[in-house]
């Protein structure tokens, strides 16, 4: 299927590592331009190397959480290519993770919130404009099952990605003067760094828990779905990946 995205200017924070990582490998398979954002500047250096053999793709090393990092480097990528045709908001962090909520610090569960709330807020805020003067702007948040459901231990993440959903449809809403889209996707566990770290599991094991664990690539797929031309009438919602899991009703039958 010709998803349309050659040529096209994609942006994607927390590109170094896990789902960020494998959806720009997935838009240089497509003939993408890149421009990847992370604070891991050695992991980002090498992915740039990497894919740069392929496709134009340049790091960019900022915060997320840095309101200034974040727009010199919106602004830099968009003067290098030209514009911005697709932003991918992957940066996020577990925080604490298997601890009840009177034992998380405010700072801690405001930390959460400003990565992976505040941060994607700030990407979109300074791209919009870019957005709005590509032809067909799309804006795409990485969230989590965890916005419609909730595991313990999880306060801090849980309430963050519930955030993220929300903030999708409002920024739908504020953009609907244009041409640009904004959705998020809801993938339940992905095999990546950060849950094998919380979950404890050591590289090759991932395939003795005894769930269901979705792939990087199969979500960077979607991602690619989601910013092609054949998802056009979906804006404002949320794709979830989940296994059917949200589908199952509570009733012991």
């Amino acid at each position: 299927m010709e998803l349309g995205l050659t040529g096209k200017t994609v942006i994607i924070s927390g590109a170094a590592s896990g789902i960020g990582r494998a959806c720009a490998r997935a838009f240089a398979e497509e003939g993408a331009n890149l421009a990847l954002i992370d604070i891991d500047e050695p992991a980002g250096i090498a992915l740039e190397r990497e894919l740069a053999a392929d496709v134009p793709c340049i790091f960019v090393s900022a915060d997320i959480t840095n309101e200034v990092e974040v727009a010199a480097a919106v602004d830099s990528i968009a003067g290098s290519f030209g514009g911005i045709d697709v932003v991918i908001g992957s940066a996020g962090i577990s925080g604490p993770f298997g601890v009840g909520f009177e034992h998380i610090s405010s700072r801690d569960f405001s930390r959460v919130l400003e990565v992976n709330v505040t941060g994607q807020f700030l990407l979109a805020r300074q791209t919009a404009r870019y957005l709005r003067e590509a032809k067909s702007g799309n804006l795409i948040f990485i969230a989590s099952d965890s916005s419609f459901v909730a595991a313990p231990g999880m306060v801090p993440y849980n309430a963050s990605k519930g955030a993220l959903l929300q903030l999708t449809r409002a920024l739908s809403v504020e953009l609907s003067d244009s041409a640009v889209r904004v959705n998020c996707l809801c993938p339940s566990i992905v095999d990546t760094p950060m849950a094998r770290q919380d979950l404890g599991i050591a590289e090759g094991t991932i395939e003795l828990l005894d769930f269901p664990v979705q792939t990087p690539e199969q979500v960077a797929h979607h991602v690619l779905y989601l910013a092609s031309y054949c998802s056009e009438p979906i804006n404002g919602t949320s794709l979830v990946s989940d296994f059917g899991y949200l589908a199952r009703s509570a009733f012991p039958a």
